[in-house]
């Protein structure tokens, strides 16, 4: 079983960066695509971007599309997210998923196993 781990949540004020890491246990080879989806309180889950294993391919919620860019490090076993220009309604606990199968570019709205969760925070 892959097991996933968030890093980098924190405190930010708005208009901040921040840098999520999700470290993979093992290949991801045979999987379809690695997701990053956030939880705020009391709201559903929401889907944030996703990274297509074999084609590389990219998407975003419309949320947050020019200001968040998803990307892998092979060699580290690693996903990140790059979040810019942060604004309070993206506080929420974001988590990483893994996609086990799909067809065609990956989707931010499907996931199957995640990890913890690291928790975000915008405010002044």
């Amino acid at each position: 079983q892959l097991q996933l781990a968030e890093s980098g949540g924190g405190l930010v004020q708005p208009g901040g960066s921040l840098r999520l890491s999700c470290v993979h246990s093992g290949s991801i080879l045979d999987y379809y695509a690695i997701v990053w989806f956030r939880q705020a309180p009391g709201k559903d889950r929401e889907g944030v971007s996703c990274v297509g294993i074999r084609d590389s391919s990219t998407r975003y919620g419309d949320s947050v599309k020019g200001r968040f860019t998803i990307s892998r490090d092979s060699a580290k076993n690693t996903v990140y997210l790059e979040m810019n220009n942060l604004k309070p309604e993206d506080t929420a606990v974001y988590y990483c998923a893994i996609v086990d199968v799909g067809i065609g570019p990956c989707s931010p709205n499907q996931w199957d196993d995640w990890g913890p969760g690291t928790q975000v925070t915008v405010s002044s």
